[in-house]
């Protein structure tokens, strides 16, 4: 007996794809120079988590929890691993794209994407002494 949901996987797929859109379109209000409020481009991360919370709920797809959609990508034998991991990857690289081209994320980059700020020091110091021969 298997305990898989009967999900339909071309409607999950089209809700990853609306959500990312929505992250890659999304706008904020700012005061212009001439004191109008104005729209202005400003890309979202895409999350998992809100992407399960929030996003499934709101457009009234019954989906897994958290723990459960990480625990269908690792699992082989589940309908949805492979599409779940298509879907984490699309993730990925808008949130690498976003943090790579606008500077953002800094702490998503290092806890989802990897990434480090840390320096490389040597510790070595280095000077040349000119006495005018």
């Amino acid at each position: 007996m298997n305990n898989f949901r009967d999900i339909d996987i071309e409607e999950l797929e089209k809700l990853a794809d609306a959500y990312c859109d929505y992250c890659i379109d999304s706008t904020k209000q700012v005061v212009s120079g001439s004191g109008k409020l104005v729209e202005q481009k400003e890309r979202h991360l895409p999350t998992v988590s809100y992407f399960l919370l929030h996003w499934l709920r709101r457009h009234h797809f019954n989906f897994y929890k958290r723990t459960n959609f990480y625990d269908a990508m690792k699992n082989e034998n589940h309908p949805l691993s492979n599409t779940i991991k298509n879907i984490d990857n699309l993730f990925n690289a808008l949130a690498a794209d976003i943090v790579a081209n606008e500077g953002k994320g800094i702490f998503y980059a290092k806890n989802k994407l990897g990434m480090t700020d840390k320096q490389q020091v040597d510790g070595n110091i280095n000077f040349k002494a000119d006495f005018g021969a």
